[in-house]
């Protein structure tokens, strides 16, 4: 796929990984649209971005606000790029300290933002670009990249709903690359490792330094950039379809 004159919407665009993969993406040329909850630091990141950026607030549980903003990123006919970042964790054991069970309101929560919030997007989006010319010879039209995690394959103690949720999106991959195939429009996901987000800049240094050090190599907090660049790389290779990566150092995260 030539990335440059693209489209593409990103959720979670505002900060961490969706943030690294916005200033990648129109660093190449792509027009971004950065759809997040936090709806001002959309706007700071895409005035600080100009002409390449434009952003829309909303939340990826709400359908309607998921289809505003794929019909933001396709205006001019060109939306070829979805990734999905926006999510989050939760810490809860199968039984509390009492031998209460797990909440479910709080694994029902999580399910939601993280499961269904990727399903709303990666729908809405797909139906965008299969209404789109082909890109090439091939005869793409798009990409879809959604974001899981390596609690998929190495949940720690307390990532019950975590870890069940970016396993579901793991799950999804393979199924929605073979639906889509018939439009060309290629699925695939991440799984990132620890990477330096603002979710772990809320612990102190000698923490993090600690986390960077379980890396296998390089020995250190992963820089949303390089996500970033595996996003780019993805839409880039038109062979690439149908697949999980993990991007994580080579880390296997210990049970706790």
């Amino acid at each position: 796929m030539e990335l440059n004159g693209t489209s593409a919407v990103i959720t979670g665009g505002a900060s961490g990984l969706g943030a690294g993969t916005v200033r990648t993406l129109t660093a190449l040329g792509v027009r971004c649209t950065i759809f997040d909850r936090n709806e001002t630091g959309a706007k700071t990141l895409a005035e600080e971005l100009g002409e390449g950026a434009n952003y829309i607030g909303g939340d990826v549980t709400n359908p309607d606000d998921c289809q505003a903003a794929v019909d933001q990123a396709a205006e001019g006919g060109n939306l070829r790029i979805a990734v999905n970042c926006a999510g989050t964790g939760w810490v809860g054991r199968v039984i509390n300290k009492d031998n209460t069970p797990h909440d479910l309101s709080a694994f029902k929560f999580i399910q939601e933002l993280n499961i269904v919030g990727t399903f709303n997007v990666m729908t809405r989006a797909a139906g965008a670009m299969a209404g789109q010319d082909v890109m090439n010879e091939d005869g793409e039209r798009g990409v879809i990249i959604n974001t899981a995690s390596v609690a998929a394959f190495d949940g720690q103690i307390g990532q019950l709903a975590y870890s069940a949720s970016k396993g579901a999106v793991v799950g999804m991959t393979l199924p929605a690359a073979r639906d889509l195939s018939v439009v060309g429009i290629r699925v695939l996901t991440i799984a990132p490792g620890l990477f330096d987000t603002p979710l772990l800049a809320l612990l102190p240094d000698d923490q993090r330094t600690a986390l960077g050090q379980s890396v296998l190599f390089p020995k250190k907090l992963g820089d949303p950039k390089r996500f970033g660049q595996l996003v780019a790389h993805i839409a880039e290779n038109s062979y690439l379809n149908g697949e999980v990566i993990r991007l994580d150092g080579g880390i296997r995260m210990p049970p706790k």
